[in-house]
């Protein structure tokens, strides 16, 4: 039997902008992405810490080093920018590949600008990420 896991997660992450006028999605800074190994158009599960709001959406790959946050489309109307999220990516694997497995965890603060924790990347952090 396979069961759902927290694959990756993206902790306090603030939104920087909202367009409305997009396709949907959320867009993220590619160099988090690849961190955690989210890849473009993956599903995703988002939820607005400021307001408590969820959805559902894909993850888009913003311009390296950016720190863009930016909820699109009909996402735009569950947050405004400065609201903080929580972006989780779940994957399906057997219970014995589950009880050993360990999340990609990257925790921001300072309106993007610091990584206060980085838990079990694909790719390192480097000059980039201290803006």
């Amino acid at each position: 039997m396979l069961i759902s896991v927290l694959r990756s997660k993206i902790l306090r992450a603030e939104v920087t902008e909202c367009s409305v006028d997009y396709e949907g999605s959320l867009a993220i800074d590619e160099d988090w992405m690849e961190m955690i190994g989210l890849l473009p158009y993956e599903k995703i599960l988002v939820g607005n810490i400021n307001n408590g709001e969820r959805l559902e959406t894909y993850a888009i790959p913003a311009p390296r080093g950016s720190l863009t946050i930016a909820l699109n489309g009909a996402a735009a109307h569950k947050g405004q920018a400065g609201d903080l999220l929580v972006i989780m990516a779940f994957g399906q694997m057997k219970e014995e590949e589950a009880r050993q497995w360990k999340p990609r965890v990257i925790v921001l603060a300072d309106h993007n600008t610091k990584i206060t924790r980085l838990t079990n990347p694909l790719v390192a952090r480097g000059a980039t990420y201290s803006h």
